[in-house]
Formats: C-alpha cells, sequence, structure tokens
C-alpha cells in the first residue's frame, strides 16, 4: 500500500511486495489470462466473464507483475478471463500543475480507464463477455475501482464491481486541488524547475529524469505520518468532478452491484513503518508511544479531535498496558484509514447506487511470516482470491486450499450473476438499515450486522462534527 513495501528486503514477508520486473515510465502494458487457450475448454463456449484487477501500493509503488497477482489459477479453476493492468504511479501518475490544462492530475486514473476500453474493444478475441466485466483491486487499486464508480465516463467499460480495503473517500485516496497544486509546485523546486511561468514549468519537469522526480516525491510531504502518500488522485473537475463526499451525497451513483470488504487487522501493517516502537518483534509500547501514533494518524485533525479518539481507543482501567496501547493503536489506525471510510462508502452506495454486498475476512494465513500480533493484515486475503494456496509448494494447510478454491468462487459467481452465493449459503445485501455481512475464513460464511457501529460512529459522524466546530 505505500512505499513501505520496498523497506525490509531481506525480510520474506515485505519482499512478495517488491517489483520483480525492471521500472519506467513507458508501463502501460496488460496481462491476458484466458480459459479458451486451455485445451481442455472446448472451443466453441460462449463467452466467459471478464475480472480485471487494480494493483495497490499508494498510488506510488506496486506492479500487475508481481506473483501475488498471477491470475492464471483464477482463470482456469472458474472459467473467467482474468486481466491486470499496470499504470501510472507517484508523479509521474498524479502530478497537477496550476492553470495547466495538459498537466490536471489523474493521469494514472486515465491509464486504468484506457486499459478498460482496451478490454471492451478487444477482449471478446480472448474469450471474453465486454458485457460482463468485472473490475476488482485492493487498497489503492480498489479506492480506484471507486473512482470509476464516481466518475461518469468510465461507467459504460464494467457492469460490476469488487473493492478489498480501500475507497475513494479514504483520508490518504485523494487530495484538493490547492494541496496538489503546492505539492507539484515544491517538487519542481526541489527537481529545480522555476515555478513562476506555467508553460515552461511543465517543459522543465518534462526534461527531469523520471529517477530523480520518484526519488524526490516524498519530500513534498510537509510532516511525517502513518500513510503519507504525496501523490494521488485530485479533484481535477473531469476525472473527478466534485470532491468524493459530495459525489456519495448526491445520489447520482451507477446501478452497479458492489462487493467490499475488509480485513481483521487492517492497521498493523503500517504501525511497522510509520510509528517508532514497532518493529518485527512484539512491539510491546508505552503509553506515550500510542500517544505519538495517535498524532502520526490524525495529522489532519485538531486537539479536541484526537483526544476523542483517545478516549475512544484506550482501556481505562489497564491505560498503560504495553500489549494494549499496541494493539489500540492497529486498531485505532485501522478503523480511521481503512474500516469506516469504506462502511461509509458502503452505507453511502448502497442508499444511492446498486446492490451491496459486504464481507470480514479474518483468517490469519497459516504461512504469514509477519509477527502474530499482526493478525489478519492488510493485503492477506490477495492470496485467497488469487488461489496461490492451491500452489502445493507453497505449503498451505488443507483447510486454506479448501477456502480459497471457495474465494475464487464467490469472486467469480459475482462477476458471473451478480450473486456471490455457493452451496446454498445465502449471503445477504447490505442496507443502510441492517448493515449485514459475512465473515469469510475456512467455515461456512456466517452472517453478522453493525460492523465496527460505535467505532464508526465516531470516524463518520462525530468527529467531522467536532472539527466543524472547534475548527
Amino acid at each position: 500500500m505505500t512505499s513501505a513495501r520496498h523497506m525490509h528486503t531481506e525480510f520474506k514477508g515485505a519482499e512478495m511486495w517488491n517489483p520483480n520486473t525492471p521500472l519506467s515510465e513507458d508501463c502501460l502494458y496488460l496481462n491476458v489470462w484466458s480459459p479458451r487457450f486451455n485445451k481442455t475448454q472446448p472451443q466453441n463456449m460462449a463467452l466467459a466473464p471478464v475480472l480485471v484487477w487494480i494493483y495497490g501500493g499508494g498510488f506510488s509503488a506496486g506492479t500487475s507483475s508481481l506473483d501475488i497477482y498471477d491470475g492464471r489459477i483464477l482463470s482456469k479453476s472458474e472459467g473467467a478471463v482474468v486481466v491486470s493492468m499496470n499504470y501510472r504511479l507517484g508523479p509521474l501518475g498524479f502530478l497537477s500543475l496550476p492553470n495547466n490544462k495538459n498537466v490536471r492530475g489523474n493521469a494514472g486514473l486515465l491509464d486504468q480507464r484506457l486499459a478498460l476500453q482496451w478490454v471492451a474493444n478487444n477482449i471478446a478475441s480472448f474469450g471474453g463477455d465486454p458485457t460482463k466485466v468485472t473490475l476488482f483491486g485492493e487498497s489503492a487499486g480498489s479506492a480506484s475501482v471507486g473512482f470509476h464508480l464516481l466518475s461518469p465516463d468510465s461507467h459504460s467499460l464494467f457492469q460490476r464491481a469488487v473493492m478489498q480495503s480501500g475507497s475513494p473517500n479514504a483520508p490518504w485516496a485523494s487530495v484538493s486541488q490547492t494541496e496538489a497544486w503546492q505539492r507539484s509546485t515544491k517538487l519542481a523546486k526541489l527537481l529545480g524547475c522555476p515555478t513562476s511561468d506555467p508553460a515552461y514549468l511543465e517543459v522543465c519537469l518534462q526534461k527531469a529524469q523520471p529517477e530523480k522526480i520518484t526519488a524526490k516525491q516524498y519530500d513534498v510531504l510537509m510532516q511525517p505520518s502513518v500513510l503519507g502518500l504525496p501523490f494521488v488522485p485530485v479533484v481535477d473537475g473531469d476525472f473527478l468532478r466534485e470532491k468524493v463526499e459530495v459525489l456519495l451525497s448526491t445520489g447520482k451513483l451507477p446501478k452497479k452491484d458492489l462487493l467490499l470488504g475488509l480485513n481483521k487487522d487492517e492497521g498493523t501493517y503500517f504501525l511497522l513503518y510509520g510509528v517508532p516502537g514497532f518493529s518485527l518483534t512484539q512491539s510491546l509500547i508505552t503509553r506515550n508511544e500510542f500517544l505519538h501514533g495517535v498524532n502520526l494518524t490524525m495529522t489532519n485533525e485538531n486537539y479536541v479531535t484526537r483526544e476523542a479518539a483517545i478516549f475512544q481507543y484506550t482501556d481505562w482501567t489497564d491505560e498503560n498496558s504495553k500489549m494494549g496501547n499496541r494493539d489500540s493503536l492497529g486498531t485505532l489506525v485501522g478503523d480511521g484509514l481503512f474500516v469506516c471510510p469504506l462502511l461509509e462508502f458502503a452505507h453511502r452506495y448502497s442508499q444511492h447506487g446498486g446492490k451491496t454486498l459486504l464481507y470480514l475476512f479474518d483468517h490469519r494465513s497459516s504461512i504469514n511470516p509477519w509477527p502474530e500480533w499482526m493478525g489478519v493484515m492488510h493485503g492477506y486475503e490477495i492470496e485467497f482470491v488469487f488461489g496461490m494456496p492451491l500452489n502445493v509448494s507453497l505449503g498451505y494447510t488443507k483447510n486454506e486450499v479448501n477456502m480459497t478454491k471457495k474465494f475464487m468462487k464467490h469472486w467469480a459467481n459475482f462477476a458471473r450473476t451478480g450473486s456471490p452465493d455457493i452451496d446454498g449459503a445465502k449471503w445477504p445485501v447490505f442496507t443502510p438499515e441492517q448493515q449485514e455481512y459475512v465473515t469469510l475464513n475456512y467455515n461456512h460464511p456466517e452472517v453478522r450486522a453493525m460492523m465496527k457501529a460505535k467505532e464508526c460512529h465516531l470516524w463518520n459522524k462525530l468527529i467531522p462534527k467536532m472539527e466543524k466546530v472547534s475548527g
């Protein structure tokens, strides 16, 4: 999700996210896996549903060629066409220059749309049905799927959507035009480009070496934070016509089926990279380290708002418990950055958009190399969606092999029919009133309701009110 995936390179858990092919701005390629080219499939078979993957990486890292995104098992198991694309990242994908029609921002999202147009025009030649295209993505890739749901010019290019652990209304997923311009201007100065003449600024940046542009991107951030992403989507008046909150509340959302969900411990991954006191150890932190972590998470909120969050995420009977402080900070980060924004998106979309289905993934992989306390981490459902446990050499358990088969079927059935139901298990539709969802693990899906109701009332209702009053 962040550039953090480029650290700890000697550690297996981080290594899997590092690029395994050369990097270049010349990156607009896509991958297609098709059951049509499987010898056992009849050549005159009906067109297959299409699943189009958008990877995460905080809009600053990632590539479709990672082993974990290999589509061959999913395609073969489910008779689906699987597509994955690359898109430009960091400043190369999301630079936005003041008063410049050529560099408005969101180039990376337009790259994604271009890939979708290619799919619409060509996928039938690969045995895919262009009228049954489902977008699916994780983290920033999931937020990207959400941006396509919010951008009318993308609507004709897909029919259904899956959002895994990320949403466009998350605090890290977009910036205002003013903020984007400030960051781009700062980057230009760091690269030695004069900023007074807009036309010359563009020319100067075009001449700069991509490696230098990429290397300097994090220097534009004003302050350290748990999840500092310098170049992300921007409200440009074109791809993104209004602020995400406005688009979600106006009721002009497409009537497309949406499957979305979260992992049990979304926040823990980011503590390791963004908060002092955390490492590949037990990471038992002091009360002061907890409070520092809150400040690093809530960088834009005022003092009173932070106090409200501290109140909610403290066990006041044992406020100095090092384990308690560690676990509470993980929950706070996960709720604030991922869980509550996604649940708010589900809430709005179920009101104004199409059929909405929600899940919570709560199985920790038996081969997860990260410390046990990190739990069911951000990004660790992906291996089950893509069928990795079917690779016997990786050493997953028998339960996990069965579980990944179920997951692939849920996702493929959703792409095929709009319903992820399998084996007679009914997956309830999410409504603002009932707020039902299912748990995904190696047991039968279990129906629950009101995920994180109290915590998300704090993040989605109370904190915005407090910011207004005490701003």
